[in-house]
């Protein structure tokens, strides 16, 4: 298990998003920047112990409407190679020295979590206590047989897609919507999806999609 680490990390979270999500498609927060809050998450265990996964779900008030975001990071004690373009920042963490955080659509190590999760192979974790499951996200899977790698994400203006070679798409959805009166239903034709809660300025929780899983065949 991820050992949280109760530290200072300089510049915050927060504020590395503050820079990085307005260059983003689906950005759609105000044009002065987003004003940003913590507004839920969990993590993922890497098996190989090195990279920090942490999929981090924000509120943005900087537009008439508040939006929340999902944004999943990796974070690693030296470069990623090749993966310059998905560099969101680096971070000087209290414990762990210099860590480079990127947009974990572009990691590997957390698309191959984050397919473990749907399978069942994995647990999702607490955002913040080390050793403690997150029974609030769920995820489930209807297909069979294994699901393919190779993935390559593309983002757009409703989020980011994650393409496999033969066209399995995993979607991530960056816009949270919450979903209606009863439980998160996936599109027709999904083979896997993942659900999880967040906190609303309010104080209530809301409950939606955060990644659903379809195949090539999907109508």
């Amino acid at each position: 298990m991820a050992v949280i680490h109760r530290t200072v990390v300089t510049p915050s979270k927060l504020e590395l998003l503050s820079s990085w999500l307005p260059s983003r498609p689906w950005y759609r927060g105000g044009t002065g920047g987003p004003e940003l809050a913590k507004a839920g998450g969990f993590r993922l265990d890497d098996p190989e112990g090195e990279v920090g996964i942490e999929f981090i779900v924000v509120t943005d008030a900087s537009g008439p409407d508040l939006i929340t975001y999902l944004v999943p990071l990796t974070y690693r004690g030296a470069p990623l190679d090749g993966a310059e373009h998905a560099l969101v920042g680096t971070m000087e963490h209290g414990v762990l020295g210099r860590r480079w955080a990127y947009d974990g659509c572009h990691d590997p190590v957390l698309i191959a979590q984050l397919l473990a999760l749907i399978e069942g192979r994995a647990q999702a974790q607490d955002q913040n206590v080390s050793d403690v499951p997150d029974r609030d996200v769920v995820a489930a899977c209807t297909g069979e047989g294994s699901v393919p790698t190779g993935f390559t994400a593309t983002d757009d203006e409703e989020g980011t897609a994650l393409t496999a070679p033969h066209g399995t798409t995993l979607r991530l959805h960056r816009v949270l919507q919450p979903a209606p009166d009863g439980p998160s239903v996936p599109p027709q034709g999904a083979i896997g999806h993942v659900t999880g809660s967040w906190q609303m300025p309010d104080g209530t929780r809301a409950r939606g999609m955060l990644a659903v899983l379809e195949t090539a065949t999907r109508a």
